[in-house]
């Protein structure tokens, strides 16, 4: 199936939605704009079901086929929040929500979904329902996890779910794929040093803080490099260090460091945790200060269904006439919470030349959209195939 004229047709109203949903971006939970936003469209296609305020603001929509006969149903999930970040796009659609934008193209995954779902509901031409899930949270809240733990997997039978996220770098419309594990376990850390603090001039009457958290930093990066077996995959960083003094003459008592550990595999994931809490604790018997760790289990690391992921390069075939093997992102993403629940895959649709994702200038590129709700047409009618 390649792009759909009834899709084409539909792109400028589609990219009118898009550029809606962009000039109001909405933070975490609080997408009550975007979710009536979505709720409203999705009831003027004529969806069969409408259920609003999952994870407070999160939207599914239910559409079902011509035949029931197979009594089938497949998720197809889009998320829908903003980041904190200043935009400086220049685009006439600009944020209007000061120190709040669409860096990640939420905004168009969800007028994709939003496509495709008024596609659905105007053909039907699948055996089965299809629910449409319209996601908050994605950025750091955990929405995915809610919508689970809320019950929606079994509330709406969904046997097997979906995802897709546009990439800057990947050609516009063409789309890229792994199975196995493919997005990382996004962990985070805070560790307290605590030393004892005096004159600038005197250290050895402190327990300098500052040379103890230089140490600790220096000494996480064996993590990876001497612990880590060199064929996997983790990433520790250290991304923040904040002091109890800034003066010039003062060593300070208490130093703040913060970061993130990523990796793709749960022995991993668990190595990390273990030689983070080690070392934190070998430093602090060395120079004799007191380290407090905090560690926090993020998203898991996202695993695609082998099976469920040669379906969704089949459909991608079908719409762009090939689909590249993706490479391994060490970045976060908790659609892993809804292949945890329900076997499924999530594919990568192209976003051309531009800016990267959480950066300032990024914006999502319209010219995926037909490629990108063809593909949900796609999985739809391929999973939930008419009976010959």
């Amino acid at each position: 199936m390649p792009i759909k004229n009834r899709i084409a047709e539909l792109a400028p109203d589609i990219t009118e939605w898009r550029q809606d949903i962009h000039a109001h971006p909405e933070l975490m939970f609080d997408t009550e704009r975007t979710g009536n936003f979505v709720a409203d469209k999705l009831r003027e296609f004529g969806c069969d079901e409408v259920v609003t305020g999952i994870a407070t603001n999160g939207v599914v929509g239910i559409i079902k086929g011509n035949s029931d006969t197979a009594s089938r149903v497949i998720g197809l999930r889009a998320d829908m929040d903003a980041l904190p970040i200043v935009e400086e796009t220049g685009v006439d659609y600009a944020s209007t929500n000061p120190g709040v934008m669409h860096a990640c193209g939420h905004d168009g995954h969800t007028a994709m979904l939003l496509g495709a779902a008024r596609y659905l509901a105007e053909t039907r031409n699948f055996d089965g329902s299809v629910a449409v899930i319209f996601q908050p949270a994605e950025e750091g809240g955990g929405g995915g996890r809610v919508m689970c733990e809320e019950g929606i997997m079994d509330r709406f039978g969904i046997q097997e779910v979906y995802g897709m996220h546009n990439w800057p770098g990947q050609p516009v419309g063409k789309f890229a794929i792994r199975p196995g594990p493919f997005f990382a376990a996004a962990d985070q850390f805070d560790i307290e040093v605590l030393g004892r603090g005096g004159h600038a001039a005197k250290p050895d009457e402190t327990i300098d803080s500052a040379v103890v958290a230089a140490q600790l930093i220096t000494a996480l990066q064996t993590v990876a490099s001497r612990n880590a077996d060199p064929v996997e995959q983790i990433v520790l960083s250290v991304t923040s260090i904040q002091s109890s003094s800034d003066a010039y003459n003062v060593i300070p008592d208490r130093v703040i460091l913060k970061g993130t550990i990523r990796t793709l595999t749960s022995d991993m994931r668990a190595l990390g945790e273990k030689r983070l809490k080690e070392i934190c604790a070998g430093i602090a018997s060395t120079f004799g200060a007191t380290i407090n760790v905090n560690f926090m289990l993020g998203y898991p690391p996202m695993v695609n269904h082998e099976q469920e992921t040669q379906f969704a390069i089949d459909a991608a075939k079908r719409v762009s006439g090939d689909c590249d093997h993706a490479p391994l992102v060490m970045g976060g993403e908790d659609f892993a919470y809804m292949l945890e629940a329900r076997p499924g895959a999530y594919v990568l649709v192209g976003n051309g030349d531009s800016a990267s994702v959480h950066h300032p200038k990024y914006n999502f590129n319209d010219e995926a959209i037909p490629a990108g709700c063809s593909w949900y047409i796609e999985m739809t009618e391929s999973r939930l195939a008419m009976p010959a």
